[in-house]
């Protein structure tokens, strides 16, 4: 078990390079009006397929808040009571893949009672899962309940116009011109997660400045038949 200073802030994670789409734009509302306290709304609930961003909303507000985002597969029964002082002491409470919390009564009441010693006290909490509070089976009821009572954003990045929308931020952040037929073959043959699109991109861009090639379709199919 890792104790709770050994999950690090990834450093790339920023509100500022979260790409935006009609579908995110809600959960990137929310997480920022969570860090400024501005609305004085201290929780949030994110929930959207694997890729769809969840995990660069709660590092951002990590990176504001200064305190690391917890994977929930890696917490145990066994050892939690090891770590619980260590994250009752963090500044905000970040879980992330909630869908993964192991199905154990006492892990379960240990959460339910980290969960409240942050609300009681005010501090922040944000948590991110692959599906809503309430269809989340292994997650203590009374805590799908208070998730409810906060901000709750799905992100869906999964029509082409966002995905569309997601590709040309990604080029003109990395100040490259990427054809519409690029960014259509792309739309169909790579899978909808932004990390996977950013790679991709990434190696096109590498690609063309190694061999000094101007991007083109064909290209774009040599960079990714090259795997």
């Amino acid at each position: 078990m890792q104790l709770v200073f050994d999950f690090p802030i990834i450093p790339e994670y920023s509100f500022e390079n979260f790409v935006t789409c009609s579908g995110n734009q809600t959960a990137l509302v929310f997480a920022q009006r969570v860090v400024t306290g501005i609305s004085g709304e201290n929780l949030l609930y994110l929930h959207g397929d694997d890729g769809a961003g969840k995990t660069h909303l709660l590092t951002a507000m990590g990176r504001e808040l200064g305190a690391p985002v917890i994977p929930v597969e890696q917490l145990a029964a066994d050892s939690f009571a090891d770590v619980f002082t260590g994250f009752r002491q963090l500044p905000a409470l970040l879980l992330d893949d909630l869908q993964l919390l192991a199905d154990d009564n006492d892990l379960r009441v240990a959460l339910w009672q980290l969960f409240n010693d942050f609300y009681s006290s005010g501090r922040k909490i944000a948590a991110a899962a692959t599906l809503p509070p309430k269809e989340l089976e292994t997650l203590d009821p009374h805590l799908k309940s208070r998730f409810l009572w906060g901000l709750v954003a799905k992100l869906d990045i999964s029509d082409d116009e966002s995905r569309r929308m997601i590709l040309q931020k990604l080029a003109d952040d990395r100040q490259i011109i990427l054809p519409e037929e690029v960014s259509s073959y792309l739309l169909v043959h790579l899978p909808r997660a932004i990390p996977l699109l950013a790679e991709a991109i990434d190696r096109i861009k590498h690609h063309s400045f190694a061999t000094q090639r101007k991007i083109t379709l064909k290209m774009a199919r040599e960079v990714l038949a090259g795997g």
